[in-house]
């Protein structure tokens, strides 16, 4: 088999994260053809939110997402959705893991999962890919921006996913969404994000387009080929729905907003290190889409920084709780803060307030 290489820690099982493990193994006997134990479990230190556990037997390997335990908010890990937008997508030009079983049933180890296979590959977390040429990390950005383009090209409708959110008003469903989970997680005052949750609702852009959304499509959510610059699978769906396209589009672009410290472009010349800047990648994404010119752009950065702040503000305060996937949700703190402060950065300059 193919060494895992990754940025991303397998340990042993979180204390708050075991579960039952023996009949996990009898289930996935049951239910997963050509599933033969003995089973060897082990946890992904990196994820924030639904805790991801990789699953090996003598003769393959396999990946397991399920809900955390503790109480949670009603919207947020629905491994459920996770499972049914990759399945429905296997046919597409969009590369994503074979599901391979749902369990909904919280009696089997406590909370639903969902097992995908273990797809072979590298995954690196810092969007900068230092430990590629400039060639490569040309090439990988290029496929990176076509496999966006692709899922946004998807006919949802002809995937069985017509259903898979509501239709209209995606950003004020959207606004008003993360600004309750953030009122519901806030632990400090950030004036910058109450601006942001009176400002963004009442300066929404006609966006009638409709297609799938990842919401949270970064190179870190890829699995890349072991040794080529391209993606062979697209991770972490959990808040993937429909909506509008520039949804995802701006949020690959908020690198280009945050600074270098924090794993974004701001600070330099991405092209000097072989990435597309800004305006490269956004006619990358126009020239296979059919896009034309983006108006209202500030308001999209600024609801992705929002959006992000919210998540954010969110895993913190799951790390407090003593709920989040990884140890690494407590240094969470400022980081809302900050994106709420990128976000009106964006709408300063563009002279909207």
């Amino acid at each position: 088999m193919t060494e895992i290489v990754s940025d991303v820690e397998i340990g042993d099982v979180r204390p708050h994260h075991r579960f039952d493990e023996k009949a996990l193994e009898a289930y996935l006997t049951a239910n997963v053809d050509g599933f033969r134990g003995p089973l060897t479990i082990r946890q992904f230190q990196g994820g924030m939110s639904n805790p991801t556990f990789f699953l090996d037997t003598p003769s393959r390997r396999y990946v397991m997402r399920k809900k955390p335990p503790g109480e949670l908010l009603k919207s947020a890990h629905q491994v459920d959705r996770e499972h049914r937008v990759m399945q429905a997508l296997a046919d597409t030009p969009v590369p994503v893991p074979e599901m391979l079983c749902l369990c909904m049933d919280d009696e089997v180890i406590g909370q639903a999962f969902y097992v995908m296979e273990h797809v072979d590959g590298r995954v690196l977390i810092d969007p900068a890919v230092p430990s590629m040429s400039n060639d490569e990390r040309t090439k990988l950005y290029d496929h990176f921006t076509e496999v966006l383009a692709h899922l946004h090209m998807v006919d949802h409708e002809a995937v069985g996913l017509g259903d898979f959110g509501r239709p209209g008003n995606y950003y004020a469903r959207q606004i008003s969404r993360w600004s309750k989970q953030y009122v519901a997680s806030v632990t400090e005052e950030i004036p910058d994000m109450d601006f942001l949750m009176e400002w963004l609702p009442a300066n929404t852009p006609d966006a009638e387009e409709v297609s799938i959304v990842h919401g949270d499509y970064r190179i870190g959510n890829c699995v890349l080929h072991p040794t080529e610059p391209k993606i062979v699978a697209v991770l972490d769906w959990e808040l993937s729905t429909l909506g509008h396209p520039l949804a995802d589009v701006a949020y690959v672009a908020q690198e280009y907003y945050g600074h270098a410290a924090e794993g974004g472009f701001a600070d330099i010349d991405p092209t000097t290190i072989g990435i597309p800047n800004e305006q490269q990648f956004l006619k990358r994404y126009a020239e296979i889409t059919g896009q034309g010119a983006i108006e209202n752009w500030p308001f999209y950065i600024a609801y992705t920084m929002f959006r992000s702040a919210a998540i954010v503000q969110g895993v913190y305060k799951r790390g407090l709780d003593g709920n989040a996937s990884s140890d690494a949700a407590k240094n969470f703190a400022g980081f809302a803060a900050q994106r709420a402060r990128w976000g009106m950065d964006v709408l300063r300059r563009a002279g909207v307030v």
